[in-house]
């Protein structure tokens, strides 16, 4: 009988609509409507990972080289801005995936995290995507908190810059 009413507990906590002072403590913003272009002579990447319960507990470390660029956690999206050239993207728990690619200046590129099940840990794998998947997604994305932000991360889009 009581494992019962736990479960009729659970039913009922999940209709309920999530509290107000929650939402307000959600670190990062939603994606804005427009995301800002690249500095001129740069490419942009848009880096993101949907907000599945697989490896939900694990963050997608973003790498050129050694060089850590942010952390993906699950929901989140981050915007890096570079200078043209070629560059190998890595993710790393266990296991090591890695991403070759191209900048052009100009040109926006969608790359996408996703962690698969491991033996011990989690498993990142670093996907080239579409502005089709990504915009699928965007409305359940959060920039990535400013603890995770790097040098080369552009600050969150959609938070004004403070008045100089």
């Amino acid at each position: 009988m009581t494992s019962l009413k736990i479960v009729a507990a659970s039913i009922l906590l999940a209709a309920l609509p999530a509290a107000p002072a929650l939402a307000a403590t959600t670190k990062g913003s939603p994606a804005p409507a427009t995301l800002p272009a690249a500095p001129e002579g740069q490419g942009q990447i848009i880096f993101w990972r949907s907000g599945t319960m697989v490896g939900a507990a694990m963050g997608c470390g973003v790498n050129i080289g050694t060089e850590r660029i942010s952390a993906l956690g699950a929901g989140k999206y981050f915007i890096l801005n570079l200078a043209p050239g070629a560059y190998e993207f890595n993710a790393k728990s266990e296991a090591k995936d890695v991403l070759n690619l191209e900048v052009e200046p100009g040109e926006t590129y969608h790359v996408k995290c996703t962690i698969r099940m491991g033996l011990m840990s989690g498993r990142p794998n670093l996907s080239p995507s579409n502005v089709a998947e990504f915009n699928e997604k965007r409305d359940g994305l959060k920039y990535v908190d400013s603890d995770d932000i790097g040098p080369k991360v552009l600050a969150d889009p959609g938070i004004a810059a403070p008045a100089s």
